[in-house]
């Protein structure tokens, strides 16, 4: 047991390292590493938050205000001039008496002494300690109504978050887009490598057989120089194919966010004939309408527009509110001036009916009215350029797939065609040109099959994603 384990370990990661990647694996990568989409799902969760705060407008709204000023003096209900009796000496007494009532002539006899007194306890009587002053209170606020505004912003934030949500599905969409795009290249290179060096083997098995034919005098050394010339084209061809090929993964590796010094091996490499099925050509348009994720937006947005009306409507209606509060002071007056905490509620209701504004609410009203009117228009034209980005779509598939057919029939005249050059210069009865040109026919035709056949799935991922189809 001790020497099975590490000999299955060893297996294992030797399956690991080979291990060949589908395409939905590298979509799967690309929809958990990209940032783009993590983007887009914190604008989802941020919407959500903005539809709950419009929500929470229905409901009452509790609110604490705090107080505190300090006064550099205090208040004063009476200046002590207006308490100050007027004086005036009489001789009888020796004393200086205060006028009461002048028209009466009655006086009061005081002691000079104790006038000062006498208005100084009056003064401090109306005077209040207001220098240090607290204040606080609790006001609830319950909307009752608001104009409709309350409604159609909730209605706004609903649809935003729903525009949000498709959005990102959009951004997705052109996410795997991308990803299949970069997928079928490295397929499509991968076939491409294989052929260059099919064709290189080709040429270089010429090239021994020319060299045989020139030591046996049978053709010249013309005839070796230009297919040296071939083989040599084929190297750089093939070199050019095998560049290109590792940078085609390097690009997939990115789109699906992995390391770019670790090249993928996908499960379609190497496959002599992909799964390409015809489609119907018959394209229901109001199930496209239904599929389009930007087109569903783009309905919610003149959906947002028309409440953004009802909002501006709402400012030229009456609006209702109830309100109540709880509220404290220091000092207070609710029994004499007393330097204390006294408490006190009010509740009532607050009106607001807009009569004039010189045609500024109205004007906005109309101006919001207007936007609405241009987003339905473009959603209108939107429908039109769907209808034929659909339409050329769709018959851009359809040439793709006749063309693959053809390239099918192509091959087989190909190989037909360079088996019978290659016997036929064996034997003496061609020329050189006509065996190589064999031989670039060859070429010609399974690069155009392996082009026709990878342009027919770029063609059916483009349908799909222009018809609302692609699932993820």
């Amino acid at each position: 047991m001790k020497k099975i384990f590490p000999l299955l370990f060893a297996i294992t990661i030797s399956f690991t390292a080979v291990a060949q990647v589908s395409l939905d694996s590298c979509r799967r990568m690309a929809l958990r590493n990209n940032k783009q989409i993590e983007i887009e799902n914190l604008k989802i969760e941020q919407s959500g938050y903005q539809r709950k705060q419009a929500k929470a407008a229905y409901k009452p709204s509790i609110d604490f205000v705090g107080t505190y000023l300090h006064n550099g003096r205090n208040i004063s209900l009476i200046d002590i001039n207006d308490i100050t009796p007027t004086q005036f000496f009489n001789p009888a007494t020796g004393n200086y008496d205060f006028v009461i009532d002048a028209a009466a002539g009655i006086g009061l006899s005081i002691e000079g002494s104790k006038v000062d007194a006498f208005t100084q306890k009056i003064k401090d009587a109306l005077t209040f300690d207001t220098k240090n002053m607290f204040a606080a209170g609790v006001l609830v606020t319950q909307p009752i109504y608001m104009g409709g505004k309350i409604k159609a912003l909730n209605r706004i934030t609903e649809y935003a978050e729903d525009i949000s949500k498709l959005l990102r599905d959009r951004k997705v969409e052109d996410l795997l887009y991308n990803v299949d795009h970069a997928y079928w290249l490295v397929v499509s290179l991968k076939a491409k490598e294989k052929l260059a060096e099919s064709y290189l083997e080709l040429m270089t098995k010429l090239d021994n057989d020319v060299r045989k034919m020139l030591e046996q005098g049978v053709t010249t050394r013309a005839v070796l120089l230009s297919v040296d010339v071939k083989v040599d084209e084929a190297k750089v061809a093939l070199a050019k194919v095998q560049n290109g090929l590792v940078l085609s993964r390097m690009a997939l590796a990115q789109l699906c966010g992995e390391p770019l010094d670790e090249p993928m091996l996908l499960a379609d490499e190497g496959r002599e004939d992909l799964d390409v099925s015809l489609r119907p050509k018959y394209v229901d348009m109001r199930q496209v309408y239904e599929k389009r994720n930007d087109f569903n937006a783009l309905e919610l947005g003149v959906k947002v527009y028309d409440e953004k009306a009802k909002v501006a409507k709402s400012e030229m209606l009456p609006t209702v509110a109830a309100i109540g509060s709880v509220f404290t002071s220091n000092p207070h007056v609710y029994n004499g001036f007393k330097k204390e905490f006294g408490f006190n509620y009010a509740i009532g209701a607050v009106v607001k009916i807009p009569i004039w504004h010189w045609g500024g609410l109205s004007n906005k009203y109309k101006a919001a009215l207007v936007d609405a009117k241009v987003k339905h228009l473009e959603m209108e034209e939107a429908k039109e350029m769907i209808t034929l980005q659909v339409t050329q779509a769709n018959f851009k598939y359809q040439e793709a797939f006749k063309t693959y057919e053809m390239t099918k029939s192509s091959l087989v005249t190909a190989d037909e065609n360079l088996r019978v050059a290659r016997l036929a210069f064996r034997e003496g009865m061609s020329t050189s040109d006509e065996v190589l040109a064999a031989h670039t026919a060859w070429l010609k035709a399974h690069s155009e099959k392996i082009d026709a056949e990878i342009d027919v799935m770029m063609c059916d991922v483009y349908l799909s994603k222009v018809l609302g189809e692609m699932r993820y």
